[in-house]
Formats: structure tokens, sequence, C-alpha cells
């Protein structure tokens, strides 16, 4: 009777063991992603992900490519030469629309990083105190002019009646012109507002759109920029875009924790130098939500475009389709 219950005990445990073994998970096989990203916040909180790459940390191993605007790198991505883009999520939608479904969004990347900035007074307090007055700005067509009108809308005021906006093609331009009048007032991104306030004495932040729009109640939040990643690259390896997205969630939190030490990796990617970044990280609201949380953020961000102007996001709001809700 021992012997028989000895082999039966032997066995079970050789059947535990193979099925153990059969449920074991391969081990995960690195995939090399081609990453894009804006010279601005969308690459600073790629900075430490692209260092932990560059000295082998990394589930994946990643190409990166960085260019000062969407327009050079979104044609890669819709040609295959790029996986993974951050953007705009406006454009994100219009690419979506453009391409019939071929791209999806995979995160939202960073929250407002745009402020109403104003040199040599104390006269903007508030939204509707921008009545009467001449804004600098860059982004015209842009999430910066979208952003702005409906701010202005929301408090009974009208772009273009109500407030005066000069559109310049960059935030050089704008802080060259401020510097030559005693009183003006800008809206700029981060990490450009720093730059500015480095260059141009008594410049101060008047107003942070994003607690604008957060006062507002809304369903949404303000979203400059997303991860977009090929439908087709997703479809295949989307082990792959989970990976990239623990990682790029640790980037981002690494950016925000330790902005010192993130500041040398900004500047040794050429996005501005290291005391800039230092001081304009905690500013740029990099963040990295992903899944359910990520689609209401985004589509309620999305419509409130669409209502202002549908153009903005492609002529129609993108469908279930758009949003990457995991592997």
């Amino acid at each position: 009777m021992k012997k028989i219950i000895s082999l039966l005990l032997a066995f079970v445990l050789a059947l535990s063991l193979a099925a153990c073994a059969a449920t074991q998970t391969k081990p995960y096989e690195s995939v090399n992603i081609r990453l894009g990203g804006l010279k601005g916040p969308t690459s600073m909180g790629m900075a430490k992900l692209l260092d932990d790459a560059e000295n082998g940390r990394t589930a994946n191993t990643y190409t990166f490519t960085m260019t000062p605007s969407a327009g050079e790198l979104t044609p890669q991505l819709i040609k295959g030469e790029l996986d993974i883009l951050a953007v705009p999520v406006n454009v994100a939608s219009i690419l979506y629309n453009q391409t019939e479904g071929s791209v999806q969004l995979v995160a939202a990347s960073t929250l407002g990083v745009l402020y109403i900035t104003e040199k040599g007074g104390e006269t903007v307090t508030d939204v509707r105190s921008l009545a009467g007055k001449t804004l600098y700005a860059t982004g015209k067509g842009a999430t910066p002019e979208y952003a702005l009108t409906y701010l202005l809308a929301q408090n009974g005021l009208t772009l273009g009646e109500d407030v005066t906006v000069e559109w310049k093609s960059e935030p050089s331009e704008i802080v060259a012109l401020m510097a030559q009048e005693e009183h003006a007032i800008a809206m700029l991104p981060q990490p450009f507002v720093t730059v500015a306030q480095g260059k141009l004495e008594g410049l101060r932040v008047a107003l942070d759109l994003s607690a604008q729009w957060d006062t507002l109640g809304l369903d949404s939040r303000l979203i400059t920029a997303g991860l977009l990643v090929r439908k087709d690259f997703a479809d295949e390896h989307p082990e792959a875009v989970a990976k990239f997205l623990e990682e790029y969630a640790a980037s981002t939190d690494y950016a925000n924790s330790n902005p010192a030490e993130t500041a040398a990796l900004v500047e040794k990617l050429n996005i501005v130098n290291a005391a800039v970044a230092e001081k304009a990280l905690p500013k740029c609201n990099l963040v990295c939500i992903t899944g359910a949380e990520m689609k209401t953020a985004v589509s309620g961000y999305l419509q409130t475009l669409y209502d202002l102007k549908p153009d903005a996001v492609g002529g129609a709001m993108p469908g279930d389709g758009f949003y990457w809700l995991g592997a």
C-alpha cells in the first residue's frame, strides 16, 4: 500500500511539474521600436527611456528621431518608417480619419503646457481680464489657437473681436518682440516660458491655461500631446507596445521626480540646456495616461475641439478603434 501511495504521489508531482512547464511563458523577445518626438515636452518625457535604452536597460531597443514640427514626422509614421510617434492629440485624430483607422492612440503623454505671460505689469489676472488686449502667440491652426478660443468663449469673449492675437512662427520671435516693449503679453508653451524668463526681466506667468481649463469642471483635460502607434505594428507586437508604455511611464515618473537628473538628459538630446530644463520640467505636465482613463480624457477634449471646429479633429470624432486599450 505504501508503495502504491508513493507511486501515486510521484505521478501527481510529475503531472504538476509538467503543467507548470506547459504554462510557463516564453522569454520576452526584444523588439526595435522606431520612435519619434517633437523638440519640446513630448521628447523631454522620453529622456530617461532613451538613456536607459542606450545603456541596455530596456526590454525593447529604440531608434529615435526628433524634429521641431509634427509635419516632418507624420508622413514617416504613415509610410511605416516610424512605429510610435508623439503628436498633438488633435493631429492624431486627423491622421486616424485620413488613414481610415491605420493609427491608434496608446497614451496621453503631455497635458497643457500653455501659459499666458506678461511683461511689465499685472493687468492679466484671469481669462476675462484679457478683454481688449493683444497677445503674441505661436500655434495658429493648432492646439494653442483652439484651446485659447475655447477658454475665451467659456468666459464670454471672442478671439479676434474681444482679444487680438498676433500669430508668430517661433517662440524666439515673440521673445525678441517682447524685449523691445515695456508692456507685452504672450501665450507661450513650456519650456519656452522658462527660456523667455531668463531673457526678459520682469516677465511673469499670469495664467496657467491647464488650470483655467480644469476650473470649468469638464469631463476632459487640456491635453497637448499623445503617443500614436501604427495599427499594423500594434497588432503584430502588442507585447512590445505594452512594454514600451511601461518604460515610458517609468520615464515620465522619473522626469517628474528627478528634474535635475532628467535635465542633463534633456540637454543631451539637444532640446534645451539643462538649467532651463530643470526649471521647466515641473511645469511641463508630463504624464502617461492609458486605457479607459485615456479614452475618457482624450475623447472629452476632442469633443470640445469638434464642437468648436470639426476640421480641428479631421472632420469627425474618431471611433472606439482610435483608442488602443491594451494587448
